[in-house]
Parts: structure tokens; sequence; C-alpha cells
């Protein structure tokens, strides 16, 4: 988990742990920076983070608050089972959509520590092309036979969807919920953003330039160059992460509180 300190007055509920606090500033920073870089949807979409040393328990936003209003403390903690361990004052509730898709993909899959989801206009026009995502720019390459696909079935508010969803995503870090849009997860909370920026970038760039026309793909041994050179990054987001918290405390430090 990246240390976040600094800027900004720390409001902390004394039941908050000293790293369950750290978290919730980090996840809290993860929201501004997907509002700052224009991924936001008014108040619905949701990111989840894992509370470190307590395996059933993840930290998930109000029901109600734009993604630049969310803080650390504003935070909800929930076990797995639905069970609210921690409301804010501000008690907005919890959105049903959140917690059938989160605690599913955190249950089936202990390496996340972080889980995003999104439907942007981009992700949403290319959740919605049958041809998938397309290896037509190097941020696509980033995902290059990594990324998973979801049929749509509706809102995912059923917990009959879960096993559909947790099937379709194995163990994949991304994946496109058709009809719908972006579901990415992360090893830590710094690597679950740098999937989603980089995801996201490669739909805003499909959606141009299959408007723009014909497009040429890469050869096969260029996608495997590709692949190959992506692959090798050890620690995905640390230093994409470093710069944007930076950024966000000399913009607004209020997500530590």
């Amino acid at each position: 988990m990246t240390a976040i300190r600094g800027a900004g007055t720390l409001s902390r509920h004394p039941s908050i742990s000293d790293l369950e606090w750290e978290t919730r500033v980090e996840l809290a920073a993860l929201y501004r920076a997907v509002h700052l870089y224009g991924m936001t949807d008014l108040i619905y979409n949701h990111i989840t983070a894992r509370v470190p040393g307590e395996p059933d328990h993840i930290l998930i936003n109000p029901y109600g608050l734009l993604y630049k209003e969310v803080t650390a403390s504003s935070l909800y903690k929930i076990h797995l089972n639905g069970e609210i361990l921690y409301r804010p004052e501000d008690d907005f509730g919890l959105n049903p959509a959140a917690y059938v898709i989160h605690t599913a993909v955190h249950a089936a899959r202990h390496d996340a520590a972080c889980v995003l989801h999104t439907h942007t206009r981009a992700s949403s026009a290319v959740s919605a092309m049958r041809c998938g995502l397309l290896p037509i720019s190097q941020h696509s390459h980033m995902f290059y036979g990594q990324v998973a696909y979801h049929d749509f079935s509706g809102p995912v508010v059923e917990l009959a969807q879960q096993e559909g969803l947790v099937k379709d995503l194995g163990t994949h870090n991304a994946m496109i919920l058709r009809n719908h849009g972006l579901l990415v997860c992360g090893a830590t909370i710094a690597e679950a953003f740098f999937n989603i920026y980089w995801l996201e970038s490669a739909c805003r760039i499909q959606v141009d330039a299959l408007a723009a026309g014909d497009v040429i793909l890469p050869s096969d041994a260029s996608l495997q160059a590709s692949q190959q050179a992506f692959g090798r990054i050890a620690i995905r987001g640390r230093r994409e992460w470093a710069a944007v918290i930076r950024e966000l405390d000399r913009i607004d430090p209020s997500y530590r509180t």
C-alpha cells in the first residue's frame, strides 16, 4: 500500500486503526483521481478497497456523494456478508449494485485489494462493440490478451448474478461488461488506478479512431513485443500514482479528512 501523508487535517473515529485510516485516505484519493480524469457518472459507480489485515472487510463509497466529495471519513466499512461495520455521519446508504459486484469479486479474488467499476461514455461505447477492445493503440496493448468479457443480464443488483460475474472475470484484472462498462482489479490501489486509467484511455482512442474511418492493426510480432514490454512492469502504477497524489494535494487535500 502506498503511504500517503502530508496536507489536510485528518478527522478520524477512534475505532479506526492506523492501517485502515491509511487505506481510507488512499481510497478517497482514488475517488478524487477518477473525478479529476473524467471517469465519473454523477453519484453512480463504485470503488472498494480491502481493509489490511481484515480480509472480509471492505471500504466503499456512500450512495449519494459525488466522487469529488468523498473523504476518508465518509467511507462505509462493510463485511462481505453485507453487515455494515462503520457508518459515516452522513448516512447516505449503499448502492445495491455496489454491494453485489464488489463483495462477489473480493470474496472470489483474495489477491484484489482494490476493485473499481465505471461506465463512461467511451467505455460504454466499446462495451457495445461486437469486436470488443481492439489492439489499435499502445494503451490497449497493455491489456492485449488479458481482458475478460461478461455479457449483460440487466443491472447487477441480484445476488444470483454474482456467480457468472466472477466466473467470467477469472484471474483477469480487467473486464469489459458488455453493454455496460468496465471493471478492474489491483493488488494495490495504485495498480487499480493504473488499470482503469489506461483501459479508459484505450477505449477513448478506439472510439475516436473508428469514428475517423479505417484503422491500421499492428502485426502479430509487434503485439507480442508490446505484450512482453508491458509485462516487464514490476510494480504497476506506483510512479503514476505518486504523481497523481501530488496533484490532488495541490488542488484540494480535503480527501484526507
